[in-house]
């Protein structure tokens, strides 16, 4: 299938809490690649099923490593706990195009998730790659950045905010098939 259409703020799929996988199939592997190559055509570091309008509980991370490899990790309903440590740093989303603030999230998070081949995994990780596992399962919990953002600084993203939300009102319409009744 390839790339998909990223949902932009405004979109109530971004909003919705969303299923988890009971089994992976084919429909999900083709998912999952389809976001890793959306994610990377769009300049991302992570990318949550909803942000392609699919209410699933799967993420793709691509976390730059040293010497400009990428690790790429899968994660089908997953969960963190033992958020320890604290970083404070801008974040953005590929959902909330061109809006960025400092954020502050645990620098060190133990996770657990599936693979795409079903099998359980765990991990602990910091840094970017915990940053990016705490916005991604903020996705799949409907909750995107700026609700973490002060109401101070969501306040001074107001303009910015409302006008991405209106360019989405705008697609909807002008996408929006004719009703025959």
């Amino acid at each position: 299938m390839g790339l998909r259409a990223l949902r932009i703020l405004g979109d109530p799929v971004l909003r919705k809490k969303s299923a988890s996988v009971i089994e992976i199939t084919d429909e999900h592997r083709e998912l999952i690649e389809d976001m890793y190559e959306t994610m990377h055509a769009n300049n991302g570091v992570g990318l949550a099923a909803p942000q392609v309008g699919v209410s699933l509980r799967i993420a793709v991370l691509g976390i730059p490593e040293r010497g400009k490899k990428v690790m790429h990790v899968t994660l089908i309903n997953p969960e963190y706990e033992n958020a320890t440590g604290s970083q404070d740093d801008d974040e953005g989303c590929l959902s909330i195009p061109g809006v960025y603030d400092g954020l502050k999230r645990a620098a060190k998070v133990d996770v657990r998730a599936m693979s795409e081949k079903g099998e359980a995994v765990s991990f602990t990780c910091e840094g970017l790659f915990a940053r990016a596992v705490q916005h991604e399962v903020d996705h799949l919990n409907g909750m995107l950045f700026i609700d973490r953002l002060s109401i101070l600084r969501r306040q001074r993203l107001k303009k910015e905010l409302k006008a991405i939300e209106e360019s989405y009102a705008d697609l909807s319409a002008a996408t929006a098939k004719p009703r025959r009744d």
